[in-house]
């Protein structure tokens, strides 16, 4: 019995207790031969990796440029900008007065305006140079003509500008001639010629020459004029010389603008011209045209009438 309750009692006891790997074996403690121990390892379970705060949102973006500044140092700043775009706008609008043509603002407060540009913004060019035309020119000529007993008499004067005016009001579709031959015929002899009507070269002569031939052939027209004495109806007066003048006159203001302008009209007279040859055939072709317009007009007009094809 005790042999067998020895044996059963050595089966249900506990088996013996297993070294501890974490604990290290005392110092009179003596490993058995052919034990080898088992090195001491941190076991994963009582070790944990190290907490990191999380960045608060706050932190994340740190501020720059005047959020970053006090509420105090940002209103200064804010009011310190404000001045500054005041003050760069109304330079801006100085420097513009003070190149821009001659208005009525410039006019009223010119003296501010010069005492801010000068001395040390001083602009020496000019905006929208040329000015705007404030002026209405208008082109006149007169003839000299010599009537049919012999003798030579001066018209009055023609003013073709009103007539080209007058073809233009109320045209929905004015003609190129109508609207800028003259003007510009006019234009073209003043860019060419000094004050004294003398020609700057080849192209004043030329100037002359076409302004000449424009003012023949209109005033070929008046009265019965023509260039070479000869119409369908018998002898006429002939155009045997010409001159042209140019009067202008000013703008007037607005109502409500304080500008004074001289309403007296200014005259620019050029010297008499004769009318050459080459003038005269060209009249002569136009009246053969406007002719031939007539005749066949007045043929067109028969063969409706007789119920036949002019063509």
């Amino acid at each position: 019995m005790d042999a067998y309750d020895k044996g059963s009692t050595a089966r249900r006891s506990d088996p013996e207790p297993r070294p501890d790997p974490l604990r290290s074996p005392a110092p009179d403690e003596v490993p058995e031969a052919g034990h080898v121990p088992e090195p001491d390892l941190p076991s994963p379970s009582l070790t944990s990796p190290p907490l990191t705060p999380s960045p608060s949102p706050l932190s994340a973006t740190p501020r720059i440029g005047l959020s970053a500044l006090s509420l105090r140092y940002q209103i200064a700043a804010a009011c310190a900008l404000v001045v500054v775009a005041l003050v760069a706008c109304v330079h801006v609008a100085m420097v513009f007065l003070h190149v821009a043509p001659s208005n009525t603002v410039s006019k009223q407060y010119g003296r501010a305006v010069d005492s801010w540009i000068y001395p040390e913004f001083e602009q020496n060019w000019k905006l929208f140079a040329p000015n705007p035309l404030q002026q209405n020119i208008a082109v006149q000529a007169r003839a000299e003509v010599r009537t049919a007993d012999g003798g030579t008499r001066t018209t009055g004067w023609y003013d073709l500008s009103a007539r080209d005016g007058a073809d233009i009001d109320g045209n929905l579709l004015p003609s190129h001639t109508q609207q800028n031959e003259l003007r510009r015929a006019w234009d073209f002899y003043v860019s060419a010629h000094d004050s004294e009507n003398r020609p700057n070269g080849l192209r004043g002569q030329l100037s002359e020459r076409y302004i000449r031939r424009i003012v023949v052939l209109r005033l070929s027209h008046e009265d019965g004029l023509t260039a070479d004495g000869k119409t369908a109806v018998g002898k006429q007066p002939t155009i045997a010389r010409v001159q042209v003048r140019s009067r202008t006159t000013n703008v007037a203001p607005p109502p409500w603008s304080d500008e004074k302008v001289d309403p007296k009209p200014l005259y620019r007279e050029v010297p008499w011209w004769t009318v050459t040859v080459a003038d005269r055939a060209l009249d002569s072709n136009n009246s053969q045209s406007h002719s031939q317009g007539q005749n066949g007009n007045s043929t067109r007009a028969r063969a409706a009438t007789d119920g036949t094809d002019a063509r």
